[in-house]
């Protein structure tokens, strides 16, 4: 899914909600997965202008999950390790609570980021 405006953002929460509805989520891990999607889309919205997002249904050992892909073409995360850190870092005048906050919500969380190419946000979230 390309997201180039707001109406994207609420395209994106509506699709993660439904698929994690079909797939049995509880509501709490329903509402943690609208989180953090609505997040990865409005960063790559605010810092690149446009993005994409790509949901995929993922098993490993009996385990079955959601892997959340959000990409952009942006300028990339300067100083990445801090904006891991917990701390309120934000270059656009939020909290800076977003990236630290996707991560301690997901089971997993993978970042790549180039100055200059763009921001790579994988996630995975484990139905328990």
């Amino acid at each position: 899914m390309i997201i180039q405006d707001k109406y994207d953002l609420v395209k994106a929460r509506q699709l993660i909600r439904e698929i994690s509805i079909e797939m049995g989520y509880s509501n709490v891990d329903q509402t943690k997965l609208i989180t953090v999607t609505s997040e990865l889309t409005r960063n790559a919205l605010i810092y690149a202008k446009t993005g994409k997002l790509y949901i995929k249904e993922i098993t490993k050992n009996d385990k079955i999950g959601i892997l959340i892909v959000v990409t952009d073409e942006g300028p990339g995360i300067k100083d990445l390790d801090l904006v891991l850190k917990d701390i309120g870092h934000s270059t656009s005048g939020g909290l800076g609570k977003g990236i630290p906050g996707t991560r301690r919500l997901m089971d997993e969380f993978y970042i790549n980021s180039i100055i200059g190419k763009g921001t790579e946000v994988k996630i995975i979230k484990w139905k328990n």
